[in-house]
């Protein structure tokens, strides 16, 4: 029974990491003005965060212990706020060069 909450454990911390790699690779590669057009914190603020959550999430797959539960929670939960909210912001923020398109297409 221990080994199969291990590999549990194991596989959902590997489905946690992707996310959270996601997330910082996802807002390394955007601009710093992105996050000021669209009203969010700044870029330096949501790479620590997402960056802290990557590294929460490659210490809870390398390590596997269960003490760091809760930090594994919120570091999915960090990442997944980023790619929830402030990454649809900040591509709706961008100018697409024409003023009559809505979020499916022309108005």
């Amino acid at each position: 029974m221990m080994i199969i909450q291990y590999y549990l454990y194991l596989a959902l911390g590997i489905v946690a990491l992707g996310i959270e790699l996601w997330a910082l690779l996802d807002c390394a590669r955007r601009k710093p003005a992105d996050f000021e057009r669209a009203y969010k914190r700044t870029k330096g603020f949501w790479l620590a965060l997402t960056g802290g959550a990557t590294a929460v999430g490659v210490l809870s797959v390398l390590g596997s212990s269960l003490g760091l539960l809760l930090f594994q929670l919120a570091a999915v939960i960090a990442a997944c706020v980023y790619l929830a909210d402030v990454k649809p912001a900040i591509g709706s923020s961008r100018g697409r060069g024409n003023s009559n398109q809505g979020p499916y297409g022309p108005w």
